[in-house]
């Protein structure tokens, strides 16, 4: 069973949002410490209310070029969505991050509908910056 797997398998098991909302922030707590280097002006997310930094790190393999990804934010619940985005996307091949839709896991899991209009943004932005960075190493390759 994959990380990403595992969240929506416990999703399914929380009924209230109330429970949900604390296995986010709870996500966002198992998330390992962003290295110091690591939050650059550079790795800032651009559109996210709170300040959201991802980094993005590639490796050339003879099957093609994954793409891992650290990152962090000073809101714990933004920290969980980080955390459930790094679940879906670290380790995986550029092309395949480019056919993976986030924003439908992001209504599966309910999360639309029970976030602020500017989480939902920064959910967004975040996406955005990691299918722009696998779209960029797709090109390059």
């Amino acid at each position: 069973m994959t990380p990403i797997d595992e969240i929506i398998d416990n999703f399914a098991l929380l009924d209230e949002w109330d429970d949900r909302y604390r296995y986010v922030i709870e996500l966002g707590r198992e998330l390992q410490p962003l290295p110091e280097a690591e939050r650059t002006e550079a790795n800032k997310v651009r559109g996210c209310t709170s300040q959201v930094w991802l980094a993005t790190h590639v490796e050339r393999t003879p099957d093609g070029t994954v793409l891992s990804f650290v990152g962090d934010s000073d809101a714990h619940i933004v920290r969980g969505l980080v955390a459930i985005l790094l679940s879906y996307y670290s380790g995986q091949p550029a092309a395949d991050i480019l056919g993976k839709d986030a924003l439908a896991l992001f209504a599966q899991l309910g999360l639309g509908a029970h976030l602020t209009p500017q989480r939902s943004n920064g959910f967004r932005a975040m996406v955005e910056r990691i299918r722009a960075d696998a779209q960029a190493a797709v090109a390059t390759a």
